[in-house]
């Protein structure tokens, strides 16, 4: 098993200056198992998986961590429930699995249950619509006992009255309402968080990994690593090569085809809703497996999505939500909402494009979920598709696929029982400390003593409760490397600009005065 030398061996610290004495370690023996192509939730976990199973592994990202999909998602841990609608049941099941292994051992302290309500409103769905709503619902439960998550973690699915509805979600239409359905799913705290707490864990077993730092000239055996920092590069090889760069996948290796499709949400304050604790599920016109979500989220912040649309051409750093997917959010939601929402209640968008394998035909929301891995001519080997949820068993299947195809000497996957840095699992982990505020713990979990360590808990801004101490931690131990990396990815101060603006003269202070 490969590791680390000096004083990060065996650790999860990302920081600077581990990212140059890596470089140069890389520079001085530049041959490795395994290099990993993308610094997404897939890329993480594949490197996660390689560096567990004994590989010597290199990760590497052009641009941070969680830059392109990984960060742009619903935050749903979900368990397949809109596959089954459309038949694709060993989707659904590996999505209900995965979504177990998730919430009872890799990172429990990253998810959490969430209720989902449908609301029984007179004439929000067709005749007999609520019907196949709970049969699906019922459906989805068999899913849960079959992947073996509790019914404690994620209780049935059931029904409750008007009264209950209005407490779950105080911003529900009143008139006609006769009551809800009540399912339960999985939450990320943050998506771009678990993606961090992959790169870390990795990086623990081992696993070099370097953000800013693009991938040219590659080959099954070999690229050109170039450190977007210095401008310096070095040819690197490598028995196996990895492509986890998701919607840029084609840019690595051109024999990928992909239709990329957009998914666009909505931020909007919580209080526009009342402060729900169940997220808003409504159906959408016309359709009997897609649902438009209000779902809370940290910093006092409603999260409404989401759509899927084609998306083709050049693919952008940062892809934009258009002017009618907006309206049909809001109009989506807004039928199961006592005061309409305007786009004066709209404190910021965001969109990001799924990764969907052309197949030539068909909407984008009727291509498969289903994930690939492929190899190219030059022996490139691809993973593609799939979603959040099932990261794990993506990087699995793509690191089983190197290790077959390129005859490497490794132990079997073990990720689905190795929990994640700040998991209670973790062998970092502590109790929480007593002064550690509760939103603190919920993105951080068991490292929250740590982040204590790492600076005061006083809040980076008026109205943020992200406090300077986690700003501190993301630099010196998060691998973040500027202001955007911390408002961005570690932090989601950015999904609203305003707050951002507010921000960044702290952020940069702190910046400053640890030397980045």
């Amino acid at each position: 098993m490969t590791t680390t030398a000096g004083p990060y061996a065996g650790t999860t610290r990302l920081d600077a200056r581990r990212r140059v004495l890596e470089l140069d370690a890389l520079a001085d023996a530049p041959a490795v198992d395994l290099l990993v192509i993308g610094g997404g939730v897939t890329g993480a976990g594949a490197a996660l998986d390689a560096a567990a199973r004994g590989l010597r592994t290199v990760l590497v990202e052009a641009r941070d961590l969680a830059f392109g999909t990984s960060r742009w998602s619903s935050k749903l841990v979900h368990g397949g429930l809109r596959y089954l609608a459309s038949g694709r049941v060993g989707v659904a099941r590996e999505s209900a699995v995965e979504r177990g292994v998730l919430m009872t051992r890799t990172a429990p302290h990253l998810v959490r249950p969430m209720p989902q309500l449908v609301p029984l409103i007179n004439g929000l769905m067709r005749p007999g619509q609520a019907s196949l709503v709970r049969v699906g619902f019922v459906a989805g439960d068999a899913l849960r006992l079959s992947a073996g998550t509790p019914g404690a973690l994620l209780p049935r699915v059931r029904r409750v009255d008007a009264g209950r509805a209005r407490q779950l979600v105080p911003g529900v239409r009143t008139d006609g309402l006769s009551g809800g359905l009540v399912a339960h799913d999985g939450q990320l705290v943050d998506d771009a968080r678990l993606v961090v707490a992959l790169a870390r864990t990795a990086a623990q077993y081992g696993a070099t990994v370097l953000t800013r730092v693009r991938a040219e000239q590659v080959t099954g055996t070999s690229a050109r690593l170039i450190d977007g920092l210095t401008g310096q590069s070095l040819t690197l090889t490598a028995r196996a090569v990895v492509n986890a760069s998701g919607v840029w996948a084609g840019e690595v290796d051109p024999s990928i085809r992909l239709r990329p499709s957009r998914g666009t949400h909505l931020v909007v304050d919580a209080a526009a809703l009342g402060h729900p604790t169940a997220a808003l599920t409504v159906p959408v016109p016309g359709s009997t497996s897609r649902f438009v979500f209000a779902l809370p989220q940290q910093l006092g912040r409603v999260a409404i999505g989401l759509t899927d649309e084609d998306a083709p051409g050049p693919i952008p750093d940062e892809p934009q939500p258009t002017d009618g997917e907006i309206t049909f959010l809001l109009d989506t939601v807004n039928a199961a909402l006592r005061t309409m929402l305007t786009r004066a209640d709209v404190r910021g968008a965001y969109a990001g494009l799924r990764p969907l394998i052309d197949t030539g035909d068909g909407a984008t929301a009727d291509l498969s979920r289903q994930h690939a891995v492929l190899e190219s001519p030059e022996g490139v080997i691809t993973v593609v598709g799939g979603k959040l949820t099932t990261y794990r068993r993506m990087a699995q299947d793509a690191v089983d696929a190197a290790v077959r195809l390129r005859g490497l000497s490794a132990r079997a996957c073990w990720t689905s029982r190795l929990p994640l840095v700040g998991a209670p699992a973790h062998r970092d982990s502590r109790p929480a400390p007593a002064a550690a505020p509760d939103s603190l713990l919920a993105r951080h979990g068991g490292a929250a003593h740590e982040v204590l360590a790492a600076g005061d808990l006083a809040p980076i801004a008026d109205g943020l409760d992200v406090t300077r101490a986690e700003v501190a931690y993301a630099m010196s131990h998060e691998g973040a490397l500027d202001a955007d990396d911390v408002l961005h990815r570690r932090t989601r101060i950015g999904l609203v600009a305003e707050d951002a603006d507010r921000a960044r003269s702290a952020v940069a202070e702190l910046l400053s005065t640890t030397g980045r």
